[in-house]
């Protein structure tokens, strides 16, 4: 018999895949797809795509609403504004565009606030209340949760830790200025730096198995990436004093190789005050959950 119990349909948009699934208040994935991102320079068409394979899943579920996480997402407005990683200029009311196509109540807010409350309700971070969520995918971003609520910001951008300048005059970011985080600590940006070393286009995967191998470009390439991210994250670490930072996302998936050396970076470079006193970790969840699950959850949170 169909089943008729409420879901949330959680939607997570990157820069190279957005991902959705039918989410239970119990954190439950019912049901779950991928659409490239490339394939939609129309967000229009985007939403009518989304609400139509949502409902093909639902199988007898009930659709309560949707909940989004995305690029330079506006919680306030449920917009995306000028997202340097997406095909979208300007300014895109996607919240009102889903809510209007499913007949369901949307809440959009950035992609990494979104994978935060997922960590916080259903990974690792159960029970925090002070952390940062950092995602390495196509860019890198932050969520910031302070006393147990995400902190979005006068007009709900706070938490881009991948626009902060970390090399004056560097690499060209996709919002214009040089130097960003994101061109060297980003999937994009590791795969530039062993390409700058070498000459040599590579997958991040590879890069990483053949530092695994022994290979000493490969591993410098790890390295280099470490240094400018945990320099990063030990300098974030002074605005909030959070107990743990969970890395998310792609370059993440990488999980010690990585994790060990932006460790040793870290710490390094803490302010003494917080040596010792700073979990830093990879995300508890699935690298494909986190977000859907927070996704979600702005509406679970928001239901009786």
């Amino acid at each position: 018999m169909p089943d008729p119990s409420p879901v949330v349909a959680g939607i997570d948009i990157g820069g190279t895949t957005i991902k959705a699934g039918l989410v239970t208040r119990e954190g439950a994935v019912r049901d779950r797809f991928t659409l490239p991102t490339a394939g939609f320079p129309d967000p229009r068409r985007l939403v009518t795509t989304l609400i139509e394979a949502i409902r093909m899943r639902l199988r007898g579920h009930v659709l309560v609403g949707v909940g989004v996480g995305a690029p330079n997402g506006n919680v306030y407005w449920g917009t995306i504004e000028q997202p340097p990683n997406l095909p979208w200029p300007g300014v895109t009311p996607l919240a009102d565009w889903l809510a209007a196509e499913a007949g369901v109540p949307c809440v959009l807010t950035n992609d990494a606030n979104a994978a935060a409350l997922g960590e916080m309700l259903f990974g690792d971070a159960q029970g925090m209340r002070h952390f940062l969520l950092i995602t390495l995918g196509t860019g890198v971003g932050s969520g910031i949760v302070v006393d147990g609520k995400l902190v979005a910001g006068h007009r709900g951008f706070a938490g881009e830790l991948g626009h902060v300048i970390v090399e004056p005059g560097g690499r060209l970011c996709g919002c214009g200025r040089r130097g960003c985080l994101e061109p060297y600590a980003s999937a994009n940006g590791f795969e530039r730096t062993y390409q700058d070393l070498t000459g040599t286009a590579r997958e991040g995967e590879e890069v990483m198995a053949l530092a695994a191998d022994g290979d000493a470009l490969a591993q410098e390439t790890i390295d280099r990436t470490a240094r400018v991210l945990g320099r990063a994250l030990a300098n974030s670490v002074a605005y909030t004093e959070p107990e743990a930072i969970f890395l998310f996302g792609g370059l993440a998936s990488a999980g010690d190789q990585l994790l060990g050396p932006v460790r040793e970076q870290f710490e390094a470079h803490l302010f003494p005050l917080y040596r010792g006193h700073v979990a830093l970790r990879c995300s508890g969840l699935h690298a494909g959950d986190a977000a859907l699950f927070g996704a979600a959850s702005l509406i679970w949170t928001d239901q009786p």
